[in-house]
């Protein structure tokens, strides 16, 4: 866990505290916690699915080997 010290307006103070009171948290650090990880969520992930998924297009692109059994499988990892 990582201790910070942070100034805040007025009204993102009322919001964390609407928020506290929401879910019923004990403090405001539950409170911050709780939306920072919803911004993460609608902000940034969609932005990593996209890389993710590129990713995985690229790799379905890549030949392929057949494999017939486990033996050729740990063979290949040699």
């Amino acid at each position: 866990m990582v201790n910070a010290i942070v100034n805040i307006s007025e009204k993102s103070n009322r919001t964390l505290n609407v928020v506290k009171a929401i879910y019923g948290f004990r403090d405001k650090s539950q409170a911050i916690d709780q939306v920072v990880m919803e911004y993460g969520e609608k902000i940034l992930e969609p932005q990593f699915n996209a890389e993710y998924v590129d990713k995985l297009r690229a790799i379905e692109k890549e030949p392929r080997k057949k494999i017939a059994n486990v033996g050729e499988f740990f063979e290949l990892g040699e």
